[in-house]
């Protein structure tokens, strides 16, 4: 007698912000589509072969910061200073295990990071040169710091610099990347990696390493995955809220994905959510005119999406 195939659902995001159809070349909407196909591909792989949630949002996450396309990991952009500061998190939804890096400007993959803190550490949460350490103590594969830079980043940078006055990240492209899924067991976990804002100053951390903010799991609600002015999704503690509404008060992922997104927007902040459940639900909610997006399911073609009329 044949085993069933495994259940599962993954679903990830490359940032939210004012990309058109108009301001987005033909070429770079290709290269962010293809990127998002491979991420969605290396933690469908997982889950397709009865891995966990936890390996496949490492999986899907890690691909994207390998991927100078997105404010995360290689293509990071810079701080005032011209440096690259790196914040990541991961969340495993069966055990509230967590994991989260700061300031990091060392490590290939803060995403690789943030997993060493949360299985080998008794800690959640390192910041700066001593996450760093941290990853080289435990064998985390470091990179100079040439190996994050990109032309376009450093071009955005010296935009902001030539511009004081115009108000910070007028451009309204939050390219953070994060993933969420939900195993054949019904485990559900959440990562999130980001290069922060560009220009940003006095080693501001935004919402992304947070966990609660950021990222959050939790087997009995949902898997959240933020990416956005990151000021606002703290000030909501958006990831834990949308979990607490489905926990607490039997709200779907829809509607707490949706209802958080609005109070963002009433606050005047910018962003999205991607949301998975233990049942297999899955999807994305977002204010912005456009969220770099995929979502992968057992018994269903992949989906990869930019705008919001897709």
């Amino acid at each position: 007698m044949s085993t069933p195939a495994p259940t599962w659902t993954i679903v990830i995001h490359g940032g939210a912000g004012s990309m058109t159809r108009d301001n987005l070349a033909p070429a770079e909407d290709a290269a962010a589509r293809t990127a998002l196909g491979a991420a969605l591909d290396a933690g469908a792989f997982l889950l397709r072969d009865g891995g966990t949630a936890l390996d496949a949002v490492q999986a899907a996450v890690r691909v994207l910061e390998d991927d100078p396309h997105f404010n995360a990991g290689r293509g990071s952009v810079f701080t005032a200073e011209g440096r690259i500061e790196c914040d990541a998190a991961i969340m495993d939804g069966a055990a509230l295990k967590a994991g989260a890096v700061a300031g990091v400007r060392s490590t290939k993959n803060p995403i690789l990071l943030a997993r060493e803190v949360m299985d080998r550490s008794t800690h959640v949460f390192l910041a700066g040169a001593g996450a760093d350490a941290f990853g080289r103590a435990h064998e985390v594969e470091a990179a100079d710091p040439g190996w994050f830079e990109t032309p376009e980043r450093r071009r955005q940078l010296d935009e902001i610099l030539a511009n004081p006055d115009l108000p910070f990240d007028s451009a309204m492209k939050y390219g953070t990347v994060g993933a969420v899924a939900v195993d054949g067991s019904g485990h559900v976990a959440a990562a999130t990696s980001t290069g922060g804002l560009t220009g940003k100053k006095w080693g501001r951390v935004g919402d992304s390493p947070l966990i609660g903010a950021g990222t959050y799991a939790d087997d009995r609600a949902a898997a959240v995955s933020c990416t956005g002015a990151g000021e606002y999704f703290i000030r909501l503690g958006v990831a834990h809220e949308i979990c607490a509404r489905v926990r607490l008060a039997g709200w779907t992922i829809e509607d707490a994905a949706d209802t958080l997104i609005d109070e963002l927007g009433d606050m005047d902040g910018k962003g999205g959510v991607i949301v998975v459940s233990p049942d297999g639900s899955g999807g994305w909610a977002f204010n912005t005119k456009a969220m770099y997006r995929a979502m992968a399911t057992h018994d269903s073609l992949p989906e990869i999406a930019i705008y919001g009329d897709e």
